[in-house]
């Protein structure tokens, strides 16, 4: 049998996440999708699949008879609602996925710390750009420690929708510290770029990495894994090139802030994201990587617990 989820909100992440699970999920399936507009896109192409839609929000949801199937809960509304969604869904036992920069709870990225929280009542996708991130970030942390990271995410201005500009502060510091806490550097900086070109460009990402002395090769080799591991739930997800590698000694040591002088190795490394367009078009790689991600963590927690 397969698990049923409800997906909160109706916009560009919700319904692309309703028709990821429709057409791809063996252990999925879309018990409800519930936003406030009922002439919303998302919720007119729910009705037409099939899928039960409820147009009065979570309350809306919780007074639903099909609510007692529902397990787990995507949260694809925006940061400010979900710490309501979330006290809602506690109450009722279900297990919650948030899509949101709310970080209610831990920071999850399924190929780095998914086992550390199959239990854990909340889990954050954190953003785009750390879920495209921080894989990198740790895989050169398996191999030395990392001081210093800094992720720079470019997107279409076409892809980032009235959430996303809303919740650019929250998804600057909620990227940052989950490139600390997941990825284990020691210091974190993200920074997001919306470019307006014509057409529209793929999702990119540069990670800079300052790590101690180790072997490149290995590096390479960790990095070469992450990738592959991203791939099997992300199809667009590829390097741009190779895994760049600069030695830093003592004669252009760099000063960073609040760690001292650095000397060692700079890891760079230059990805893109294609978007798989089941809802959206190819270039939203940054939303793509966010319902994939989500998909993948949802399936997995279905796969452990309820399956």
């Amino acid at each position: 049998m397969k698990t049923k989820v409800a997906i909160l909100g109706c916009g560009n992440i919700g319904t692309d996440l309703m028709i990821k699970v429709l057409r791809t999920s063996k252990t999925l399936e879309v018990g409800a999708l519930v936003g406030i507009d009922p002439d919303s896109d998302g919720l007119t192409r729910g009705r037409r699949l099939g899928v039960p839609i409820l147009t009065g929000g979570i309350d809306d949801l919780m007074r639903w008879p099909g609510v007692e199937d529902i397990r787990l809960v995507f949260d694809a509304t925006s940061a400010r609602a979900h710490a309501r969604h979330s006290e809602i869904a506690r109450m009722h036992g279900m297990q919650m996925v948030d899509l949101t920069p709310a970080a209610a709870g831990p920071y999850l990225v399924p190929v780095v710390n998914m086992r550390a929280h199959f239990d854990s009542p909340d889990v954050s996708m954190v953003s785009c750009g750390g879920q495209a991130t921080i894989p990198i970030v740790a895989a050169v942390s398996r191999v030395a420690p990392v001081h210093y990271a800094e992720i720079v995410s470019s997107i279409s201005s076409k892809s980032a929708g009235p959430g996303t500009r809303a919740n650019i502060d929250e998804f600057t510091q909620t990227t940052s510290r989950a490139i600390e806490i997941v990825g284990c550097a020691r210091r974190g900086k993200a920074i997001i770029v919306l470019n307006p070109a014509e057409p529209p460009i793929m999702m990119r990402n540069t990670v800079f990495c300052l790590s101690d002395e180790a072997d490149t090769a290995e590096i390479a080799r960790s990095i070469e894994r992450a990738v592959s591991e991203v791939r099997e739930y992300v199809g667009g997800y590829r390097l741009k090139q190779e895994v760049q590698f600069d030695r830093i000694g003592a004669e252009n040591a760099m000063i960073l802030h609040g760690l001292g002088v650095f000397t060692g190795i700079k890891t760079s490394v230059f990805l893109e994201v294609e978007g798989s367009a089941h809802y959206l078009p190819a270039y939203a790689g940054n939303l793509d990587i966010m319902t994939s991600a989500a998909l993948a963590t949802g399936e997995r927690l279905a796969e452990r617990k309820w399956n």
